[in-house]
């Protein structure tokens, strides 16, 4: 089969693998297409050692059953491949499973024709869903799962706080369309790069560059989506007293933060890893039912020009908060 694999720092390669094969209890599914996620990229700037060459990453999918009763079935995963029996599973919390492995990770991804999954990991979607959505199930649920933790920690509801996304990437822009979903209309995205901040525009956000603007302590929410030493910083300082920090990327894995702000200031920090199964779910439903818009901002590719995209994204040539890869 064709596959794109990681090979080496900012090096990938469209070339021949061995074909896919379901094991035990695992599903064998033909790719329909499989988005380029940030830690993918990280793992393109060699900064990911979990993610060791050569390996076919990608776990963001959409595929279609092969072989066996259901085959035919299109479906999404979670890219989680959980134990299912510790105390988090049992619990629906199956993102903090200590024995968890990744496909694109510890195991051959989605950038192929083919994949081999545990059927336990295969999630339902409407058998009519657009392919650009089901695609997305992925990073909608990372954008949800921590929007939910979010306004647990609020004083008051979402729809009366002001918010402040820091990255118009796909899980900045996903979880701010879907807070503006939710009523939140004091909202606003901050992006560096003028291209993504034009295509934030045109998914109808409010997309701001930070560096033009003093935002000290002007909201009651903000999300990093970024995860850079920088941002980090920029969030808190942007944080009235008594506002949520909300962390979700992983750009730099440690830096120093302003504690004396987060303690007289009383400033709820909180940590979110990707989704549950629960959420996956949930946000095939929202996107099915169109509550992200019409998704125009995602980018499409053949996997062929896999590497091309990789290099787009690396050097800023593209406006898309999301490249989607089709085999």
């Amino acid at each position: 089969m064709k596959a794109l694999v990681y090979t080496g720092e900012r090096a990938m390669s469209y070339r021949d693998e061995p074909d896919a094969e379901a094991a035990a209890g695992e599903a064998l599914l033909r790719v329909d297409a499989a988005g380029i996620c940030g830690s993918d990229m990280h793992a393109y700037h060699g900064r990911d050692p979990r993610r060791v060459p050569p390996l076919i990453l990608g776990h963001e999918l959409v595929g279609t059953i092969v072989g066996g009763a259901d085959a035919g079935r299109r479906v999404t995963a979670n890219p989680l491949i959980t134990c299912g029996h510790c105390d988090y599973c049992v619990q629906g919390r199956q993102n903090l499973c200590s024995h968890r492995t990744m496909i694109g990770m510890t195991r051959p991804g989605a950038f192929a024709e083919r994949i081999s999954i545990p059927r336990s990991s295969l999630v339902d979607i409407p058998q009519d869903m657009d392919t650009r959505a089901a695609a997305l199930t992925e990073p909608a649920a990372t954008a949800l799962h921590a929007l939910d933790l979010s306004t647990r920690a609020l004083a008051r509801p979402l729809a009366e706080a002001r918010v402040r996304v820091i990255g118009a990437g796909a899980v900045g822009l996903l979880g701010a369309l879907l807070a503006r979903s939710h009523g939140c209309f004091e909202l606003s995205i901050a992006e560096t790069n003028p291209l993504r901040r034009d295509a934030a525009r045109r998914a109808g956000l409010d997309a701001v560059d930070p560096r033009e603007e003093d935002a000290r302590e002007a909201f009651d929410l903000v999300i990093d989506a970024v995860g850079s030493s920088h941002t980090r910083n920029a969030a808190l300082q942007g944080l009235r007293a008594g506002g949520v920090f909300m962390h979700v990327g992983l750009q730099d894995w440690a830096s120093e933060i302003d504690m004396r702000k987060l303690t007289l200031a009383e400033i709820t920090l909180l940590g979110t890893y990707t989704y549950t199964t629960a959420d996956l779910r949930a946000t095939v439903r929202a996107l099915h039912a169109g509550v992200f818009g019409d998704l125009r901002w995602v980018e499409e590719r053949s996997l062929a020009e896999g590497a091309a995209a990789f290099a787009d994204l690396d050097h800023g040539r593209s406006a898309a908060a999301k490249i989607l890869l089709r085999p």
